[in-house]
């Protein structure tokens, strides 16, 4: 082969990889104008918000005992507030499992000068397998709170103790740098209590409470961040959260229920083995594990996202801290998809395998090495002279303004069915916010998702340390 032919095939190599990478990104494009559709529906068509006290009265006699795990590591900042909000939720019936999960820092001594806590007996079946339980304690004025304190066995593992110790027919996990809003607990149980047989998890909505007061467990005034990256951060969770999940929720599509927030019906959640230990992602592992045993089983089910029960949960605020997450959040993606990949399109599985599946292989396999690579082949392939100037201009457009439409329309639906942020100049920031995280944040995104590929591919299982701020406490 000559060198005229070497050139003909680089270049047409590079148109090739150039189609796919616009390929790529279409079908993603296309995966979002449906979620927008989609959640517009779902919002538009549901019935209207029922107050709290409008819940209380309807359903207080008939809510299923639930019990609240908590799983711990090095929280020492936020776990006694969190652990005081959880304590004044409005419910009838439930009590909070904080799990210690050999944390290094102070969690455990924080909860027993914080709550009185003294060691107790209390009988458990150990159905799912954890790391050794060291202590379990509770506080003598009130029979709600127990703490559990094992050894380190990661997030997974700490929430299949909880599991275990727990009594209630349905668990709740919580972040242990959350505060759940009062009514939060009433309107997740709200399909258990309607639809009590198909009824098998809910989510709901995580908000980023950076730079909200927080006073006495309560989110007492609620403020954008001072801070760019958690700023970037509460336009991300809006479009996950009220378009995406609330999207394939509407189609009974949904793969992934917040580790930060989502209810479980127990009996369920031991068959399937529980959460898988040494998973990145075992709230997105434990889901695809229900839509499996639940289609195998033929048995009728919901896995449903209702945006009204919120968590506020505190964000990275800075670039260390936040690329770990991200990454983490990539390697459990992929090990979840390769995972469960006889799933995947897979007919058998209906709307979970071909949709759900789909877009996980669309959004999360290929979407990261399409948009890096196509970040540098796309722009070196039209200086020289391989694509032509529209070319360019599409892919552009493609990446960076539809980018902005999808950030804006998601703000347009918080703001037309919820209304989080009630002022102005929150609405015009969070805009701004908005457009900014297409040029910049959003690039640089996809990087740390290429770092989780990388850690995927040298099955890399550390989980990066998190560190916590703590609250912004009341003036």
């Amino acid at each position: 082969m000559n060198e005229v032919d070497l050139i003909a095939l680089a270049i047409t190599i590079g148109r090739g990889a150039a189609w796919v990478i616009v390929f790529v990104a279409l079908a993603q494009s296309a995966i979002y104008v449906f979620q927008l559709i989609a959640a517009a529906i779902a919002l538009a068509s549901r019935p209207p918000v029922a107050r709290s006290a409008v819940l209380w009265h309807r359903y207080s006699e008939v809510a299923p005992p639930i019990a609240l795990i908590v799983p711990a590591f090095n929280e020492q900042a936020n776990v006694v507030e969190s652990v005081r909000s959880l304590m004044a939720l409005e419910y009838p019936n439930y009590e909070v499992l904080v799990v210690n999960d050999g944390s290094k820092d102070d969690t455990l001594q924080c909860l027993i000068d914080a709550f009185g806590l003294e060691p107790v007996e209390r009988a458990y079946e150990a159905k799912l397998e954890h790391e050794e339980i060291r202590g379990i304690y509770s506080a003598p004025s009130s029979d709600r709170l127990i703490v559990v304190d094992k050894f380190n066995g990661g997030k997974a593992d700490a929430q299949n103790a909880g599991i275990n110790v727990s009594r209630a027919p349905l668990f709740c996990i919580i972040d242990g740098d959350s505060v759940l809003e009062a009514d939060a607990l009433i309107r997740a149980a709200q399909p258990y209590i309607e639809d009590p047989i198909r009824t098998v998890a809910v989510g709901g909505t995580i908000r980023i409470v950076n730079n909200s007061v927080v006073d006495n467990g309560r989110v007492t005034q609620i403020r954008l961040p001072n801070k760019i990256l958690p700023l970037f951060q509460v336009v991300e969770y809006l479009r996950a959260f009220l378009m995406a999940r609330l999207a394939w929720s509407h189609i009974n599509t949904l793969m992934l229920v917040s580790g930060a927030f989502g209810m479980f019906r127990r009996r369920e959640a031991v068959a399937v083995g529980g959460y898988t230990k040494g998973s990145a992602g075992e709230d997105l592992d434990i889901v695809i594990k229900l839509h499996r045993y639940m289609i195998d089983n033929k048995r009728r089910y919901r896995i449903v996202f209702i945006p009204e029960p919120v968590c506020w949960t505190e964000a990275p605020e800075s670039l260390a801290v936040l690329s770990r997450q991200r990454a983490r959040w990539q390697r459990g993606a992929l090990e979840a998809f390769f995972r469960y990949r006889h799933m995947a399109l897979n007919p058998r599985y209906g709307r979970v395998g071909i949709l759900g599946f789909g877009q996980m292989l669309i959004v999360d396999v290929l979407g990261p090495i399409a948009e890096v690579i196509g970040y540098f082949l796309v722009p070196l392939l039209w200086l020289l002279g391989v694509l032509d100037t529209d070319f360019l201009l599409a892919y552009t457009a493609l990446v960076f303004v539809f980018g902005v439409f999808v950030s804006v329309a998601s703000l347009v639906l918080e703001e037309v069915e919820i209304r989080r942020f009630p002022r102005a100049r929150d609405l015009a920031v969070l805009t701004a916010a908005a457009v900014l995280e297409n040029f910049g944040y959003r690039q640089l995104n996809n990087f740390w998702r290429i770092k989780g590929y990388w850690q995927y591919i040298r099955s890399e299982n550390d989980w990066g340390e998190m560190t916590r701020t703590g609250f912004t406490p009341k003036d």
